[in-house]
């Protein structure tokens, strides 16, 4: 069983983020990745709120420079390897991955993040992957002059309507209040396009295909009106996030909708154990707040190991 520093469990920018701070300390540290390194940023087609990018950038490349400047400074990089299980082992903790390699941390830092909900209706997991998408910029291309349609109405949901008008020939918006919550100045850009057509008040009751692929939506009215059929060839779900919060669960404390708890430097209620980024209780889910809660917590985990090491000594 390998011994290391820190653990940093996610790859994304709160990851990334905590592997370069912890590894330019000189600990060794190891991140585990399930999927590419940089998280769902890598599925952004472009960040225009991130310092230092005037121009904005795509979310593919900025988490390649993120990667790679982690590993400029020694961060080790697991990639398509996601930790299945996770111990307490007296003041460390025991790690296996899907490789069914083992590994003995002195700190563990949790930055999963968070995947995209579902909308739980008749149709959704039969078209999933023939119509059903929760990923624009990896999707989208596929429905060129074609007639899609986005649920939601935050920020993810109006950018990602944002971007298929690069392809589809019309793009509705599906959103259960008749007013968007998106950042204002995203809201201006959205219903400014002619390809965007608003849909208020209306839920996804069933999604409708024939042939193995969405020819359509069946929506039901949330302000007491009709329901209606939607025509349509793709539907993009983007209605909020749920934790990947399973191996801090018996661990540390969780709140009520699962996101991990952790004080203003990250720590958990667990010694030893941090976490930063979307899989925790923060209230501003962004890049940029994701790599602060991911340097903090690899500080405090860096300082972690200071202490035990001299408690030990000692």
């Amino acid at each position: 069983m390998e011994t290391i520093d820190i653990a940093i469990i996610g790859g994304g920018p709160a990851g990334l983020a905590a592997a370069l701070y912890a590894a330019r300390a000189r600990a060794r540290t190891v991140v585990f990745e399930s999927a590419m390194p940089g998280g769902q940023i890598v599925t952004t087609d472009h960040v225009e709120n991130y310092p230092a990018f005037p121009e904005g950038i795509s979310g593919m490349e900025l988490g390649d420079l993120m990667h790679r400047q982690a590993e400029r400074f020694g961060a080790e990089f697991r990639v398509f390897a996601s930790v299945e299980t996770l111990e307490p082992c007296g003041a460390e903790f025991t790690l296996t991955d899907s490789e069914g390699d083992r590994f003995l941390a002195r700190a563990v830092i949790l930055a999963t993040g968070a995947v995209p909900r579902k909308l739980g209706v008749p149709g959704e997991a039969e078209f999933t992957g023939r119509g059903v998408s929760w990923c624009a910029t990896c999707d989208g291309a596929f429905f060129r002059d074609k007639v899609v349609a986005v649920v939601g109405g935050g920020d993810a949901a109006v950018e990602e309507a944002l971007f298929l008008t690069k392809f589809a020939s019309k793009v509705y918006l599906i959103h259960r209040r008749n007013e968007l919550r998106a950042t204002k100045c995203i809201q201006e850009r959205c219903l400014a396009s002619d390809k965007i057509e608003p849909v208020w008040s209306r839920a996804i009751a069933e999604v409708v295909g024939e042939g193995g692929k969405v020819t359509g939506v069946r929506l039901a009215a949330t302000d007491g009106g009709e329901g209606e059929h939607l025509a349509l060839d793709g539907v993009f779900i983007f209605v909020g996030v749920t934790p990947r919060s399973e191996l801090a669960a018996g661990l540390c404390e969780l709140d009520e909708t699962g996101y991990v708890k952790v004080d203003q430097e990250g720590r958990t209620s667990y010694p030893g154990l941090y976490a930063a980024g979307d899989v925790t209780t923060s209230s501003l889910k962004q890049v940029v707040t994701a790599a602060s809660g991911g340097a903090l917590a690899a500080f405090e985990a860096l300082r972690y190991i200071d202490e035990h090491a001299c408690s030990i000594e000692g």
